[in-house]
């Protein structure tokens, strides 16, 4: 990895890099683009750049790999947005739909030096407030191995894990049902063909889409 500070639009595209290659396994030019907004030949643009810099190795209609190095510089990014939002929504009590975006504001700005205060100060924190694991000061990022919610059987109760972070209009829907990490939910009916799934929680019963359902995580 080169020794000179990565720009913010270089950090984001290694962000959105390693997340493509986490969900999907590689990251094609198109789903970066769609990701970062912006066109497909700025994406091949910025591609090169982070490739002359060691971080990515890249290969036309192949897609894009981060190298070790690169690896390294997404993980520490991460690392700066999730203890941010942990930050952001335990200390300063901001709601969860609003810290994803702060976060984004300020990952590229936090030092070394805060980084560990903010880490120490929360106790060390293993996952934000969205349940996405938060990887420690050695750059570790050990995912939690959870199940979809719509994966459960009817009557059966789980805890939530995980929900979607970049959405705030999701989110503030999401917690107007409880349906956020920490919560206890309980599948009671899966319709057929692909139809809604009922849940109850809090003692409320809610219809909401099988799409939504298979992004809310839970154990």
């Amino acid at each position: 990895m080169t020794s000179a500070p990565l720009s913010q639009n270089a950090e984001d595209y290694l962000k959105e890099i390693y997340k493509l290659e986490s969900e999907s396994g590689r990251a094609t030019t198109t789903a970066l683009a769609e990701r970062v907004g912006v066109s497909a030949p700025s994406v091949t643009a910025m591609l090169k750049k982070l490739s002359g810099l060691g971080l990515v190795e890249h290969e036309r209609y192949r897609g894009v790999r981060l190298t070790g190095a690169g690896t390294k510089a997404a993980v520490e990014v991460i690392r700066h947005h999730r203890l941010l939002e942990q930050y952001l929504a335990e200390s300063l009590g901001m709601p969860i739909d609003e810290v994803h975006d702060e976060a984004d504001r300020l990952e590229h700005a936090l030092s070394e030096e805060l980084e560990a205060r903010i880490d120490e100060s929360l106790g060390f924190p293993t996952h934000d407030p969205h349940g996405d694991p938060i990887p420690d000061a050695e750059l570790n990022l050990r995912p939690t191995p959870l199940r979809r919610l719509d994966e459960l059987a009817p009557g059966e109760r789980a805890t939530i894990r995980r929900v979607p972070d970049a959405d705030g209009e999701l989110l503030r829907y999401l917690a107007e049902l409880a349906l956020l990490p920490g919560e206890t939910v309980a599948l009671l009916e899966s319709a057929p063909f692909g139809g809604p799934v009922t849940i109850e929680a809090r003692g409320a019963e809610h219809a909401i889409s099988r799409e939504l359902a298979g992004k809310i995580g839970v154990a």
